[in-house]
């Protein structure tokens, strides 16, 4: 049975070291709870919190204007934020949930890209439901504190439940988040600032807790044409899982002389060499895009940094 003494701590932390500022814990609004969520996964906070959030929401303020939308716009103001499935999954659900988000988390998990995590943090953070949440830093804190190794995510989530504070499940969730984002850190963990110190099993060697399988990624060259005429670049939009639906380069054979330069870029799993080619023409499917409207356009951001070479060398081949 878990200390109340433990559960008082960690809220008294909370009160006078947690991130009160973010906008997203200053709303009741689940819709913008739900957007938030959705940005910050595999995104740093400040990145969400000072530029996509309020430029997304600005632009679909509910669940209604961004159903309404077509997916072009939607891509456009995600884009730099990479993982674009989750843009297409944000559309696919608002239009699936017109009415509101369900606050059942069996329903909220039939939506398409909602799961475990992002049902509870809506139940919690925006219904104030008595559940548990677990993401990356929680995980971590529970670990260290319960003295897990090699535990699957089934009996973390268990352990999660036997630790919630029935009190104030929200400020307890977002608590144990904070906390590890600030404090029980990966590496180099700041041991004598936790609250839950006293009782952590894993604070002798907490590095024990944070071991991972060395990651392993594909690598892909990639051969993109860049035809330019009469100030427009021609694009297609992918088929392929990689960006698909966005705009993108056309593919092209590599001829040497034709070459350009070449970039390296990651995504997911995959770690990309781009070369890119002058051409002047293509027979692929494409549309014209106006390149003083390139970034108005729903790009992704590997083309994006393939536009930093139009501009270099716009010059030298009459872009």
């Amino acid at each position: 049975m878990v200390n109340k003494s433990a559960h008082n701590a960690l809220l008294d932390w909370y009160t006078t070291d947690g991130r009160h500022e973010l906008p997203w814990r200053k709303t009741n609004d689940i819709y913008h709870i739900y957007i938030s969520e959705i940005m910050l996964q595999q995104t740093q906070v400040n990145r969400v919190r000072d530029e996509y959030y309020p430029k997304f929401l600005a632009r679909f303020p509910s669940i209604k204007t961004l159903a309404e939308a077509e997916l072009d716009e939607v891509f456009v103001l995600w884009s730099g934020l990479g993982y674009y499935s989750r843009a297409r999954n944000l559309h696919k659900t608002a239009q699936l949930a017109l009415n509101g988000l369900p606050c059942e988390k069996k329903e909220l998990l039939k939506l398409p890209g909602i799961g475990e995590y992002t049902a509870s943090a809506i139940c919690s953070f925006g219904y104030r439901q008595n559940i548990p949440v677990v993401d990356t830093n929680i995980a971590r804190v529970l670990k260290r504190y319960f003295g897990l190794l090699e535990v699957q995510d089934k009996t973390l989530w268990e352990y999660a439940a036997s630790f919630v504070n029935a009190a104030d499940a929200r400020a307890h969730n977002l608590a144990l988040m904070d906390l590890g984002s600030l404090v029980c850190l990966p590496k180099n963990p700041q041991c004598e600032m936790c609250p839950l110190r006293l009782e952590c099993k894993g604070k002798g060697e907490p590095e024990l807790y944070t071991q991972k399988k060395k990651k392993e990624y594909e690598r892909l060259e990639l051969f993109y044409a860049l035809y330019i005429k009469d100030g427009k670049i021609a694009l297609r939009t992918s088929q392929e899982k990689l960006y698909k639906g966005m705009l993108v380069l056309p593919n092209t054979e590599p001829i040497e002389e034709n070459f350009i330069a070449a970039f390296k870029h990651s995504y997911t799993k995959y770690r990309l060499t781009v070369n890119l080619y002058h051409v002047d023409k293509i027979t692929d499917e494409f549309v014209w895009v106006e390149l003083k409207e390139l970034e108005n356009a729903p790009i992704s951001s590997l083309t994006k940094k393939a536009a930093v070479f139009i501009e270099k060398k716009g010059e030298i081949y009459g872009f």
